[in-house]
């Protein structure tokens, strides 16, 4: 998982290869952003000689440092990558104050 922190939010990715959109649940309570799902067992026909692919739940966890606000949250699901937006909270928003000359 990769955390990006931008002037006015945050950008989540995780990789998630093979996972359908329906299989993956991403859930937000304060600052706490919790990522889960299930990659299924692909149906065979044939005998399977040899199996390295991943399969079974999984769960990705992370608190993010500042308050984030709940609405305008985005998540995309693109090429095995899960990307999510949140927006940071008002208060928390980075802002440049400009200086003024006399």
């Amino acid at each position: 998982m990769d955390i990006e922190e931008q002037d006015d939010s945050y950008v989540v990715e995780a990789e998630v290869p093979g996972v359908k959109r329906q299989d993956v649940n991403v859930e937000l309570i304060g600052n706490d952003l919790t990522i889960s799902g299930e990659i299924k067992e692909q149906e065979r026909k044939g005998i399977v000689r040899k199996r390295t692919r991943r399969t079974g739940r999984f769960e990705y966890h992370v608190r993010l440092p500042d308050q984030v606000s709940a609405d305008g949250i985005d998540a995309r699901l693109d090429d095995g990558v899960l990307t999510v937006r949140l927006p940071k909270a008002q208060k928390a928003q980075r802002k440049q104050i400009e200086i003024k000359v006399k």
